[in-house]
Formats: C-alpha cells, sequence, structure tokens
C-alpha cells in the first residue's frame, strides 16, 4: 500500500521531534512554495519539503528552493 505524503510527514515529524529539533509545519505562508517544515535548534535550522514517493516539487517550489539557496539556507526534500 502507497504511503500518503501526509502520513510520511506525520512520522517525519516524530522522527525529528524525538531527535531534539523543535519541528514547525507551515501551513500557509506569505511567500508559495516554502518548505513544508522547519526544524530548530540552537544556531541550526533545516527546512524541509515533503514528498510522497511519487511526488514532485512544482515549479513554484523549485523557485522558492532556489531563492533560498541563492540565500545561504539548503532545502531538503525528502521522500519515504
Amino acid at each position: 500500500m502507497r504511503q500518503t505524503e501526509a502520513s510520511f510527514q506525520k512520522k517525519l515529524i516524530k522522527q525529528y521531534e524525538a531527535d531534539g529539533w523543535y519541528v514547525l509545519k507551515v501551513i500557509q505562508c506569505n511567500k508559495p512554495g516554502w518548505p513544508d517544515l522547519m526544524l530548530l535548534k540552537p544556531d541550526e535550522l533545516r527546512l524541509v519539503e515533503v514528498k510522497a514517493a511519487d511526488g514532485r516539487v512544482s515549479s513554484i517550489q523549485a523557485y522558492r528552493h532556489a531563492e533560498l539557496q541563492m540565500l545561504g539556507f539548503n532545502v531538503e526534500i525528502i521522500k519515504p
């Protein structure tokens, strides 16, 4: 059975929190295409785009990820 993006994301959030991250799930933002999750630790920030196994990054997501990378932020794309 195919794992949905939502169920995979819930598992990831639990895993990251167990590893000591403060996790924010970004539902709505003034910047379309912003990554799904912001992971925070003191002096550390991770941005994570969660996709289903067959999911694809949209054009606005690719644009936003490239913009963030130009600003010095790393954006991870994670699939099951």
